[in-house]
């Protein structure tokens, strides 16, 4: 299957974070591999998942994103990001056909297309051929036609509310 977390709004990894953890209590292994988020810390970094007792079931980040892409402060050239994204891309294709994974999850994937960073042509040439027990997540804003055409379920978040709106900064625990 292949699931889309797209929209507007808050909770797009943290859902998708979500997935994971009930993915390792069935015993099964997740890799996340981030496309955009870098070299800052988030609270997913430091999180060890494994379910508990016999059976199985592990998850391991992969931040191969660096940073936001031309917005707070980045100062990177476009290329760099545009070889990250290309590399996390690639990884994740290969880590997807050696089998060990049971879910994979393209973390800002649709932020990366986007961007222009890498093509939805590319990301779905990677979904072809998936065993039926496989997940593969998408997550990000501005979703192309093309993922949502392609996935078994898509979850739209849409902001109603948040404290962004305000003039505030993002809050460890919430936001990153």
């Amino acid at each position: 299957m292949v699931l889309v977390f797209t929209g507007d709004g808050k909770g797009k990894t943290t859902a998708a974070l979500g997935q994971a953890a009930r993915a390792v209590g069935r015993g099964k292994n997740v890799l996340m591999v981030q496309f955009i988020k870098g070299p800052w810390k988030a609270g997913e970094d430091a999180v060890e998942m494994r379910r508990k007792g016999d059976g199985g079931g592990k998850f391991e980040l992969r931040k191969m994103g660096l940073g936001f892409v031309g917005i707070l402060g980045d100062t990177l050239p476009r290329e760099e990001h545009k070889k990250a994204a290309e590399e996390a891309l690639l990884f994740a294709e290969q880590e997807i056909k050696k089998g060990e994974w049971d879910v994979v999850i393209l973390d800002e994937v649709n932020v990366a297309v986007s961007l222009g960073l890498i093509s939805s042509g590319e990301v779905l040439r990677v979904l072809t051929d998936l065993p039926e027990e496989r997940l593969v997540l998408l997550t990000g804003r501005g979703a192309p036609k093309e993922f949502i055409d392609r996935a078994d379920l898509v979850t739209e978040m849409k902001e109603i509310k948040h404290p962004f709106q305000e003039g505030n900064m993002g809050k460890p625990m919430v936001e990153f």
